[in-house]
This record gives structure tokens, C-alpha cells and sequence, in this order.
């Protein structure tokens, strides 16, 4: 496990070089910084795939922790991310959303559009169930292989 003096190095490395994102690996324990504006880098470390550490940092503050650890499975599988960009739950701002919790979605149901690049990319299921949750905010930026929704 990487120790927090090592993480909290790594943070202010990064604020001070502007890298957009970093990713290290050491054994089984992997460190991932992705700075999501230009004011703080948020972290996300995780050693094992039931715990996750996020660490945030502030220019003008100290490095707070936040950690949650959840031992308890998911409940449903994740479709994810399929490129980095913009997660949208609806084609447009006054556009009804393509799905909501609890709902059925069927296999290339739509979903939500991911834009990158200026290109707004529909993003269809490939499971088939009901909709369980939306992992993230409209008008988030997402990562590849991100989590977006869960279904069962």
C-alpha cells in the first residue's frame, strides 16, 4: 500500500507541473491523479477493487482525505465509459433524459450521449434489465472505462 506522504507528494507534483492525468502502478496498488479543472487535482486510489481512497487538493489548502471503504457487492453489473469526455443524460438542455432509475432498458436502448472532441456520441446499453443507478452527474466529465450506470 502506498503511504499518504508519497500520495500527498505525488498531488503537489502534479499542481505544480499542470498534467492533465497520471496514472502509477506499484504491485497490485495502482494511483491515478486527474486533475478536473485548473484550480485541484482530484485522486482516486484504490488498492484493491473493494476499497477506494479520494484524496482532494486545494491550492490554497492542506491535502484532506476522504476515504469509504465498501465491502459489499454491487448490485447489478456497471456498463461503462467507452471514451473520455462529457456525460449527458439528455440530448439536449430542455430534452427529456433517455432513462431513469428503475426503468427497463433493453439492449441498444440508449442511454446518454458522451461529447468529445465536439462530437456528441450516443451511448446505447448492451445489458438488458432494470436501470439500478446513474454513477454520474450531468455534465461530468468521464473517463475510459469509467462506471456510468449500474443495471440488473
Amino acid at each position: 500500500m502506498m503511504d499518504i506522504k508519497k500520495i500527498k507528494a505525488i498531488v503537489d507534483l502534479i499542481k505544480e507541473s499542470g498534467i492533465a492525468e497520471l496514472e502509477i502502478s506499484e504491485g497490485d496498488d495502482k494511483l491515478r491523479v486527474s486533475c478536473v479543472s485548473s484550480v485541484a487535482p482530484q485522486v482516486n486510489y484504490a488498492p484493491t477493487p473493494v476499497q477506494q481512497v479520494t484524496l482532494a487538493a486545494a491550492p490554497s489548502a492542506p491535502l484532506a482525505a476522504v476515504v469509504e471503504i465498501d465491502d459489499t457487492p454491487a448490485a447489478g453489473t456497471t456498463i461503462d465509459s467507452p471514451m473520455v469526455g462529457t456525460f449527458y443524460r439528455s440530448a439536449s438542455p430542455t430534452s427529456a433524459q433517455f432513462v431513469e432509475v428503475g426503468q427497463e432498458v433493453k439492449v441498444g436502448q440508449v442511454l446518454c450521449i458522451i461529447e468529445a472532441m465536439k462530437l456528441m456520441n450516443q451511448i446505447e446499453s448492451d445489458k438488458a434489465g432494470v436501470l439500478k443507478e446513474i454513477l454520474v452527474k450531468d455534465g461530468s466529465p468521464v473517463e475510459y472505462g469509467q462506471p456510468l450506470f449500474v443495471v440488473a
